[in-house]
Parts: structure tokens; sequence; C-alpha cells
């Protein structure tokens, strides 16, 4: 009896890892596929330069603030079409001095509660509004001289919504390696093989560019800490496509201490149970309209973290060999396929000695996100900063 008991908690947990795991294995096969054409909408018919409005919410961001600006400022694209302001939350005077020397819009907001979310609706209310279209970087953000005039051929396509191919700029150890490995993999999973089936990317956070009418149309709505979770959302209940651009790259720093991954760790965790809590109510009707890409981005929130899904089935996979080693082939075979997705996944440039060096790291950070789970509270809007390691 106890063993028929054991053997149905095996298959039952078995299947309940095996869903994230088709879930990868799905989309890192799609990867692979050569992208499906996909309606943008109306192309421009006016051969006109598009206006930018570009955002660096910063909050606390002096150690990078002023060299991204200085970096953004070299673009190649009229500087008569584009402006930048920066929403200086929180910064030393002298970095605003330094700010304010240069030809953006400096907002100095005071904020009860700091986020991101309201970070871009002061700075909505605050500017002007002639603008065609509306950019979104971290204050730690790089991008290349021709980055505006690459989004202004994109945009001049007919997308409304599109996400930029944000990259590591940073490899000092083995968590910063491993955290840029875990976003190129979100980009090949979450991006790249979505566009490639006809279905929306997924927004990161920063490098992100709007249609600017609709962005000031729904930003008031963002009243939580994920806010880029928040406009995917509005995006996808309103079949705005998202267009995934991996040719237009930006630098973006990976964090590269435990307290920092613990935090980022903490803050995504806790976005992914919240966006699950306000997605849902919404499903019946998604499902009524066959809404597939508003089905697709609930079914992500449910999907397990990759790093703390890969030790959970290694670690079955040898208790189960212990214990009966013919029940054990499954999770081997679940195992293997997962891995083989991953690798998949992780582009050519970064399967490299290095990364199989730092492997070991991984399991100390699943056990710091294991003890995340107890922190995650789904109705906190306490934005969860982490600072920039020196």
């Amino acid at each position: 009896m106890i063993w028929q008991i054991i053997h149905l908690i095996d298959i039952l947990l078995w299947l309940f890892l095996a869903g994230s795991v088709l879930y990868v294995v799905f989309f890192a096969l799609a990867s692979l596929f050569n992208k499906k054409p996909r309606h943008s909408g109306s192309p421009s018919m006016q051969p006109r330069l598009r206006r930018f409005l570009v955002l660096f919410p910063a909050y606390k961001e002096d150690r990078v603030i002023v060299r991204s600006v200085v970096t953004f400022l070299q673009q190649d694209y009229p500087s008569s079409h584009y402006q930048v302001a920066v929403i200086s939350d929180s910064m030393q005077t002298a970095t605003n001095e330094q700010l304010s020397a240069l030809p953006i819009t400096l907002l100095q907001p005071t904020f009860e509660k700091s986020s991101k979310a309201r970070a871009l609706q002061y700075a909505i209310a605050h500017t002007a509004s002639d603008f065609d279209n509306i950019v979104i970087l971290d204050a730690d953000n790089l991008v290349q001289p021709n980055f505006l005039s690459q989004l202004h051929a994109v945009c001049d396509q007919g997308y409304r919504a599109i996400q930029c191919h944000r990259m590591a700029k940073n490899a000092n150890n083995a968590i910063a390696m491993l955290d840029g490995v875990s976003e190129e993999i979100n980009n090949t999973l979450f991006r790249r093989a979505h566009n490639n089936i006809g279905l929306s990317s997924a927004l990161i956070g920063s490098g992100m560019c709007f249609d600017y009418q609709w962005f000031c149309n729904n930003v008031s709505a963002l009243t939580s800490a994920v806010e880029d979770r928040e406009l995917e959302a509005c995006l996808l209940q309103q079949n705005v496509y998202i267009k995934y651009e991996e040719n237009i790259s930006i630098m973006d720093e990976k964090v590269s201490s435990q307290e920092n991954f613990q935090r980022q760790r903490l803050r995504w965790m806790t976005g992914q149970v919240q966006t699950l809590c306000h997605m849902l109510p919404q499903l019946p009707g998604a499902l009524r309209h066959t809404n597939l890409n508003y089905i697709d981005k609930v079914v992500q929130q449910m999907l397990i973290p990759r790093a703390i899904l890969l030790c959970v089935l290694f670690v079955m996979s040898l208790l189960m060999l212990l214990v009966s080693p013919p029940w054990s082939l499954k999770w081997w075979l679940l195992l293997l396929c997962f891995s083989a997705s991953l690798f998949i996944s992780i582009p050519s440039r970064l399967r490299t000695h290095a990364l199989l060096a730092n492997l070991p790291v991984l399991p100390r950070l699943v056990w710091q996100m294991l003890r995340n789970l107890r922190l995650i509270d789904r109705r906190n809007d306490e934005f969860i900063h982490t600072t920039h390691d020196k």
C-alpha cells in the first residue's frame, strides 16, 4: 500500500513539473523556425521623421545615469526629433547638476512611495505631447548611435509596441554571467520564438518603444511595481502585437552580488504572482474570444522558475534512482529534454567553458530563490530596488 501511495505521488509530481518543461521544449524548438510574417497594422505612408520621447526613470541611480544619458545623446538621429527626459528620484544634488548641464529635460519629482510606474506617469504629465513614439530605458542602459534610426524604420512598418534586444554589458563574475545567460534564454523563448510563430513578444522593462498616444492613454492604469507586465497585459487585452527586434541591441548591467540577485529574483517572483492574480479574472473572456496571446501570457505566469525547475528535476532523478530505478527513467527523460531545450535557447557565443565552470554556483542561487518564496506578498506595491554593484 505504501509503495502505491509513493508511486502515485511520484507520478503526480512528475506531471506537475512536466507542464513547465513541455512549455520550454515547445518554444525552444519554435525558436529554430523561420519567422512567421505578422500583420503589424498600416505602415506609415508619409516619408517623415518620427519624434521620440526617451524616458530614463532613475531611482538612486547616481553611479550610472550620467554615462547612459551622455552615451544616448550621441545618436545619429536629428536632435530636433527626439527629447531625452530623466526622472530623477532621490538622486544626489551633484548628479542632478551634471544632468542639468546636458541638453535634456530633468524632472525631479518627490514621491511618497517611489516606483517606476509613478515616474512614467509623472513624465507624461510634465513633458510636451507632440511625439509619435515613446522609448523607455533603464538608468544603466547603453545604446548604439543608430538606435533611434533603427527604431524609426521598425515603427514605420506599423508596429505600435516594440521590445528591443537587451544584452549583458558585464560578465565580471559567476552571478553576472549566469544572469546574462538567463536573460538570453528569455529572449529566445519568450521573444524570438513567440514572434516566430506569430505570437507577441514579452516585454522586459527597458528597451521598450510604444506608440505615444497609446502609452498616454494607458499609463495611468499602472498601479503595481511590475509596470512592464501591466503594460503587456494591456497590450494583449487590446490585441496590440508586440514586435521583438533582435537586431536593435541595448546593453544592460547584470547583477553580480548575491544580495542583488536575491532582491532581483524576489521582485520578479512577486511580479509573477501579482500578474497571475491580475490576469486570471480576464482569462474566461480571452478563452471565449480565442485571444491566444493573453492565454499564453497567463500560462507563462504559472511556470516554475527555470533555475528551480532544473535543480528539482536533478534531485528527483537521483532520488527516484535510489528508490526505484525503473521509476527514475521518466525523470531522467524529463531532465534531458529540459536541459537540451535550455542548451538550444542559449546563443552559441555564450556556450563556453566559462559558463560550465560557473554552473556550480547555481544550487546556491536556487536556494536563495526558494527562501524568497516565503517573502512573496501579492498585495505588496513597494518598489524593490536593485543597486548597481561597484
